[in-house]
């Protein structure tokens, strides 16, 4: 599985991804998912699904504002971007 979190703006994604960072979450700034459009473009994907409880209560912490969470199967293709 793949974690998401979606944000209407960009202000909010990075001042949750350094809180992440700063907590010891693994984290990544990712594109939003072609399936789910109507946030600012930018997600959080995070790895673990154990960190959400954290990851929520820094959210409450420091009244960040976050569209969703959003989880969402793996499907990649191992061959994308292979040319022979």
């Amino acid at each position: 599985m793949l974690y998401y979190i979606f944000f209407k703006d960009t202000k909010n994604g990075q001042e949750l991804y350094q809180l992440m960072k700063e907590n010891g979450i693994k984290c990544t700034i990712a594109p939003t998912p072609k399936t789910e459009d109507h946030c600012c473009g930018i997600s959080i994907l995070y790895y673990n699904i154990e960190d959400r409880e954290l990851i929520e209560k820094l959210i409450l912490e420091n009244k960040i504002e976050i569209l969703k969470f959003y989880e969402k199967e793996k499907d990649i293709n191992p061959d994308r971007m292979r040319f022979c």
